[in-house]
């Protein structure tokens, strides 16, 4: 399952359409969804639509790929007792927006993370992970300060690639289609995610 992110239309550029693609070639099933204005993304909205498409894989070995303001939605969702009703088996956080950068737009200020303890988070999936950049501008303190620390997260902190988005220059990204096609918590638990 991918989730993007605040104003994403799903343009074909972005390393998520292009990751759904890849892993809709290889023969695995993705879901890929347009949540619901995506403008003026709406959290109660955002949280039955990630219910729903939970509830359609139930079963299964799923894995979550976030990419920011999704971020958000997911920590919601893990603090929520109405949303996630079985853990899923992995989940990928991309460039979360910090807490303070939902707060000040007002579109989205719903959207900033509820408190979450560590073990809550660890109970929502099997694996979860962090991958950020050290100059997004939608989390200038750093998403290892504001989540990776205090959720108690591995993190992979990419150097000067901003968002990760299709402006940061990510269309295609083999690491990230490698680590999601890795079925061995072994390897994946240890492998970095790296730049484009």
């Amino acid at each position: 399952m991918i989730l993007h992110g605040w104003q994403n239309h799903r343009p074909v550029g972005h390393w998520q359409y292009w990751l759904a693609d890849r892993l809709t070639d290889l023969g695995h099933e993705v879901a890929y969804p347009q949540l619901p204005e995506p403008d003026d993304p709406d959290l109660e909205r955002w949280l039955a639509e990630l219910d729903a498409l939970l509830g359609e894989l139930a079963g299964r070995r799923v894995t979550v790929v976030c990419h920011s303001l999704a971020c958000l939605l997911w920590l919601h969702a893990v603090a929520r007792d109405d949303v996630l009703s079985d853990p899923v088996d992995r989940v990928l956080l991309v460039a979360p927006p910090s807490p303070e950068f939902a707060r000040e737009h007002e579109e989205i200020a719903e959207f900033a993370p509820p408190p979450l303890a560590p073990e809550r988070l660890a109970a929502a999936a099997s694996y979860t992970r962090l991958v950020s950049s050290d100059n997004d501008p939608y989390c200038p303190q750093g998403a290892t300060t504001a989540y990776a620390e205090p959720l108690a997260l591995p993190a992979d902190v990419l150097t000067g690639e901003a968002h990760l988005n299709p402006d940061s220059g990510y269309g295609s990204w083999p690491s990230m289609l490698d680590w999601c096609l890795d079925p061995s918590p072994e390897s994946y638990e240890k492998t970095p995610l790296a730049r484009r």
